[in-house]
This record gives C-alpha cells, sequence and structure tokens, in this order.
C-alpha cells in the first residue's frame, strides 16, 4: 500500500521524499527512486489521482510554440531581427513574419523594428531547443510603445493569467490599464501612473502568495481598497 508523505499545494525542495510505494506516479518534476518519490527541484506540489508532479518555484523561461512573449530587439541582419527574450537563446523575427507588408530588399529595416525595440510576439517553432522563430502577424502582437515592464517568475504566469483569464481581466478592468502577459515572465502595463503602481503591486502578490488559497478574493480586496482612496 502507497503512502503519500505530501499534501495537495505543499511546497517541497530539491531532495524531498514526496511518497512511498508504486500505487503512485511521478511526472513532471519528480522521480521515482526505488520505491520513493522524490523531488527534484523547488516546487508546488500537485497531486491528481495516482499523478505526483512539480510545478516549479523558480527556474528560466523554455519557450513553447504558441507562447507570446514580450522581447526586446538586440540585432539587425539582412534577413530580419535577433530578439532577446529571456531565453539562453536569441529569437528570430524574419522579414516574412515581422509585418504584412513587401519590404524591398535592401531597405533600411529600422524603419520596422529598430535597436531596443520592445515588442509582443509569438513563438512560431522551436527547433532542438536553440533555434526559436517568431512571429508579429496576430492579434495583439505589436511594437510596445510607453507604459512599463516588470518580470516575475514564468512558472507563475498561468497563476496571474487566471482561470480563462479572469485573474488578469479583473486587475485591468479595476485598474483601468492595458496589460500584456508574456509566457516569459515579462509583463507590459500602460495606464495612469498611479494605477500602473496598483496594478504592479496586484502582480507582486499573486507571484509572491500564488500557492495560497483565496487568492482571488485577497487580491480584490487590494485593487478594491486602493481604488477608493
Amino acid at each position: 500500500m502507497g503512502k503519500l508523505l505530501v499534501k495537495n499545494k505543499d511546497i517541497v525542495v530539491p531532495g524531498e521524499e514526496l511518497a512511498i510505494g508504486m500505487d503512485f506516479l511521478p511526472t513532471g518534476g519528480a522521480f521515482r527512486e526505488n520505491d520513493k518519490i522524490i523531488s527534484s527541484q523547488l516546487g508546488l506540489v500537485s497531486v491528481s489521482g495516482r499523478l505526483i508532479k512539480l510545478i516549479p518555484l523558480t527556474g528560466r523561461y523554455n519557450p513553447k510554440k504558441d507562447d507570446v512573449v514580450i522581447g526586446k530587439v538586440t540585432d539587425i541582419s539582412f534577413s530580419g531581427w535577433y530578439i532577446e527574450i529571456g531565453y539562453a537563446y536569441e529569437a528570430s523575427l524574419s522579414l516574412r513574419d515581422a509585418t504584412s507588408e513587401y519590404i524591398n530588399k535592401g531597405v533600411d529595416l529600422t524603419q520596422y523594428y529598430n535597436f531596443g525595440d520592445i515588442v509582443a510576439a509569438k513563438v512560431v517553432k522551436v527547433i532542438r531547443s536553440k533555434v526559436v522563430d517568431l512571429t508579429m502577424k496576430g492579434p495583439g502582437l505589436r511594437k510596445l510603445r510607453g507604459g512599463k515592464i516588470i518580470e516575475v517568475t514564468p512558472s507563475k504566469v498561468p497563476r496571474i493569467i487566471g482561470k480563462q483569464g479572469s485573474m488578469i481581466s479583473m486587475i485591468k478592468e479595476m485598474t483601468n490599464c492595458k496589460i500584456i502577459v508574456g509566457q516569459n515572465g515579462r509583463i507590459w502595463i500602460q495606464g495612469s501612473p498611479e494605477m500602473e503602481i496598483l496594478a504592479t503591486e496586484a502582480i507582486m502578490k499573486i507571484e509572491q502568495e500564488s500557492h495560497t488559497d483565496g487568492l482571488t478574493d485577497k487580491v480584490k480586496n487590494l485593487l478594491q481598497k486602493s481604488v477608493k482612496k
């Protein structure tokens, strides 16, 4: 008979025993050693039936197809742009994926995207973990002007977005800010100076308390108190 040694939503450290016996199956972030299941990283325990997995609390961003990311233009070549997205390798934005316009050969590409420009783009291809291709074609994908950028742990992004976008929608509505959340842990916020600060406080609270229950109500109370002032 197997025995679970942790509870759902417990925070565990690398090397910590999660379960004993063959009744449970390890998935992401956990592994089996003889009859024990052990944590391989700092993370939040998720128990679903017989499956035990860890949601990482730290770590760098690993790009996946269809991720929306926020990046910075770091270099320009004859065939396109290189974008820094917080990954070990820069992503590529080709002429074909940069705009719906036809770009003549030899044109000054800085008139489209210049060094230091911040963009919201989508990952269209990841090859052997080293080659990451982006596109600017799609709803909401564009050069970002004004506003501010904050950074959070990439693994906390789903919590910040919420189920079906509920959490981030609430922050947008109560602060009247435009917000784009990148899967790479970068978040663009644009609104009045006071509301940008409030939206930032709400997002940072989610990051810090992502493992706690009743988080939606806590964030709502924070926003309501500040908006009433």
